[in-house]
């Protein structure tokens, strides 16, 4: 990194600074001031370009300082010493990562966020010439995963890799230890996923209207399996609840993987699951799909019809998405979110999401951020209407 300046400006009380740094201007500066043996006032006005990350940084202080006795160097030195920061900022994500990433995922083995985590992990340990490693963090609806995450040092060498239920979280926990928006930062969505509505074959039931009419004949007889209390399951069964006005008996389970198991053993007479957990019971027979989450049938299952279109506007789906702990810097956050890009144009990881009912995202960490806090108001109101926050 250099500074240039202008000499001739300079005799006429004033200077303009430029910082360059590995052959790119990253900004530049106008100090106007009398020499310091005089004192008066000296103003500063920085406003930088666009650094590697695609962040504006903007180093500014404007106004007049009385009596100082800093001169025209000394406020190049302090010029510098921002653009020095920048472009440590900018140093860290190329040379990011220098050891091993651990990846939280905060549901259990077998599940659409475990899959999807594992799908990443994969293709970075192959893209950035480091291990990204799975650590399967369950319970508590996947808050215990996720405050693990918030509390970690802002490196990037623990990232959260989750769904939905992050949104949900947020709205059922009474006493959650971190908030996801001020505590997390998005790295992107990864893909987004339609649940399906599935039944023990045993149950009388082809169709979201004979389900309905079923347990409003059996008045909380039936029996629903969720991942947890509180998780996207929960509250898809409870959206179901309130739009249809029934009594279902909600039976909630440590992971949807045991919810499924629940299923097919009879345990439960239903459940709404992650698609890429239900297809394989509703492929094998051992459970029946009636309905999609998704606004539109699913192209994986383009028979099974829309919750919606007996119910106009119900719509629920188990996004996935990449976090790290709130502070990460910039430049290793926008690293991350081009490789996880990367991975998701390849025809490999496509082709695979779209067999397994999900379709690829790959949003930026700014609209992920934005579309983080659109879906936690969106999920507070079926919360507060069906009372389920949690201690």
């Amino acid at each position: 990194m250099h500074l240039s300046n202008s000499l001739s400006a300079k005799r006429r009380g004033w200077t303009r600074v430029s910082c360059v740094a590995a052959g790119k201007q990253l900004g530049s500066a106008i100090l106007t001031g009398p020499d310091a043996s005089r004192g008066g006032s000296i103003e500063l006005e920085h406003t930088s370009r666009r650094d590697d990350a695609g962040k504006r940084r903007m180093f500014r202080l404007i106004g007049s300082v009385p009596e100082t006795r800093m001169s025209i160097r000394e406020g190049i030195f302090i010029f510098a010493w921002c653009c020095a920061c920048l472009v440590s900022t900018a140093a860290e994500g190329q040379t990011y990562p220098a050891k091993a990433v651990r990846v939280i995922v905060p549901t259990g083995p077998s599940g659409g966020a475990d899959m999807q985590g594992r799908l990443m992990s994969k293709r970075l340990s192959e893209t950035m010439g480091q291990s990204f490693f799975v650590e399967n963090r369950p319970g508590a609806s996947g808050t215990i995963g996720a405050e693990i995450v918030s509390k970690a040092p802002p490196d990037g060498y623990t990232l959260l890799a989750t769904s939905s239920l992050i949104a949900v979280s947020t709205t059922v926990y009474k006493k959650l230890t971190f908030d996801p928006l001020r505590d997390l930062a998005p790295i992107s969505q990864i893909a987004y996923a339609p649940q399906l509505l599935v039944v023990h074959p045993s149950v009388p039931a082809t169709s979201v209207s004979e389900l309905v009419a079923l347990a409003k004949r059996q008045p909380g007889k039936l029996n629903a399996g969720s991942s947890g209390s509180g998780s996207i399951n929960h509250i898809a069964l409870e959206m179901l609840k309130q739009a249809a006005g029934i009594d279902v008996a909600h039976i909630p389970y440590k992971s949807g993987a045991a919810a499924g198991t629940a299923l097919i053993s009879g345990e439960v007479d239903l459940i709404f699951a992650g698609t890429a957990q239900a297809l394989p019971l509703v492929r094998s027979g051992r459970a029946r799909a009636i309905a999609v989450t998704s606004p539109k049938p699913s192209g994986v299952l383009p028979s099974v019809p829309a919750v919606g279109s007996v119910y106009p506007g119900f719509a629920s789906a188990n996004w996935y998405g990449m976090f790290a702990p709130a502070a990460t810097p910039a430049a290793i956050v926008n690293r991350l979110y081009k490789e996880v890009v990367s991975a998701i144009n390849s025809a490999e990881i496509r082709d695979f999401m779209r067999r397994e009912g999900a379709e690829p995202v790959g949003s930026s960490p700014q609209e992920f951020a934005a579309y983080l806090r659109a879906e936690i108001d969106r999920y507070r109101k079926v919360v507060e209407t069906g009372k389920l926050k949690l201690d």
